[in-house]
């Protein structure tokens, strides 16, 4: 049977077969009493390269997490602390390195064959600070763009400013740090990091369960300004402002200091009781000399509520833009379109297509590629 004919009959029955365990999950009955907590999701993408790039043809994908938690509150203890450990499981093919050679990624969830541990941390709240002990993923709460997670391409959840800039702890090797956030009011926040400056390779630390704070390791430190507030009256914005500076005592001289400046605007700019439209833009900028990649911008549009009867569905289409110079490629530029269908709660369906102007993995240059994506999701 051909791949595509298997693709077809494999997303009915999963369709199905998700939509009657979906109702089954939502109708249990949830005590929220108890300290423990738990959830558990698994992501799957059909992708295929359909013209250009380095080859066509198409993979599967998948990624599994189990996320355990104990509040002490709950458990009679102290009031605002959290103990969290979540641990993921990547399997499946790698279309960006072998199929399409894009810089960017046009899967979140491509790693590899991999089983680690992703988050392991301890969070204490006091009124208006809260601060995180522990293994943490940079970019849970910086650099997030919330309008950027309906599209699948990695450069609308981290920047590749950011992670093409340093070795930064996010998806899927995350390192040791502790953060601090101030809710200043209502409408500003502010937050600052310190991190593992290093993170170890999956070589070395296979199961992300062995971590060394080595001098030679230097320090990554994060800041980010938050401001909830909104250019049209009567409808929400968020704009957000960061600055991650990475020093370590590196035998190159141009890698032992990195810095870079970021900016994340997300406006309503048209609102109904059922439809809602969003956009958004991402910028970075790498002032640090000898960089391949010089800077980032990205522009979207999301639209809740596209057709009748399905308000919780979102539509978009966006574009990144990253200027570079990697070989023979001076920049490379994705034009993503996306739509979740919400099946139940707990499921849904994405169809995704990309078109990406010169992939730049490689620094070969190849013909633009044309990317279709069937992803689906299914948590409790």
């Amino acid at each position: 049977m051909r791949l595509s004919k298997m693709i077809s009959v494999g997303t009915v029955f999963a369709c199905f077969s998700f939509n009657l365990y979906g109702q089954y999950v939502s109708n249990q009955p949830i005590n929220n009493k108890s300290p423990f907590f738990f959830e558990a999701s698994y992501i799957g993408d059909f992708a295929s390269n359909l013209r250009g790039g380095i080859k066509q043809g198409s993979t599967y994908l998948g990624l599994a997490n189990l996320k355990i938690g104990f509040n002490t509150d709950n458990a009679g203890w102290w009031k605002g602390g959290t103990f969290f450990v979540n641990g993921g499981n990547t399997h499946g093919g790698r279309p960006s390195e072998y199929l399409i050679g894009d810089f960017q990624g046009v899967s979140n969830i491509e790693a590899g064959n991999l089983t680690f541990l992703y988050e392991l941390w301890y969070k204490q709240m006091l009124k208006r600070v809260t601060v995180i002990t522990g293994l943490q993923d940079l970019n849970a709460n910086f650099a997030v763009c919330a309008s950027g997670a309906l599209f699948l391409n990695s450069s609308f959840g981290i920047m590749p400013s950011i992670s093409g800039n340093i070795p930064a702890p996010i998806f899927p090797l995350t390192a040791l740090g502790v953060s601090v956030q101030w809710n200043v009011n209502n409408t500003m926040s502010w937050q600052s990091a310190v991190y593992d400056g290093t993170p170890d390779n999956f070589q070395s630390n296979p199961y992300n369960t062995k971590w060394c704070l080595g001098k030679n390791n230097g320090i990554l430190s994060v800041t980010e300004v938050d401001f909830a507030h909104s250019l049209i009256k009567e409808l929400q914005g968020s704009y957000k402002a960061g600055f991650y500076f990475r020093h370590c005592n590196d035998s190159i001289p141009c890698e032992q200091t990195k810095l870079g400046f970021y900016f994340i605007g997300e406006q309503e700019v048209w609102k109904t009781k059922t439809r809602r439209v969003v956009l958004f833009s991402q910028l970075g900028i790498n002032p640090t000399p000898h960089r391949i990649d010089k800077g980032y911008i990205s522009i979207g549009l999301n639209y809740n509520g596209l057709f009748p009867g399905r308000r919780e569905d979102q539509a978009g289409v966006a574009i990144a833009y990253l200027d570079l110079k990697n070989g023979a490629v001076a920049n490379e530029t994705t034009v993503e379109m996306a739509y979740q269908w919400n099946v139940n709660p707990n499921v849904y369906l994405k169809p995704d297509v990309q078109y990406v102007f010169n992939p730049a993995r490689t620094g070969i240059r190849y013909k633009n590629a044309v990317v279709s994506i069937l992803r689906f999701g299914i948590h409790f």
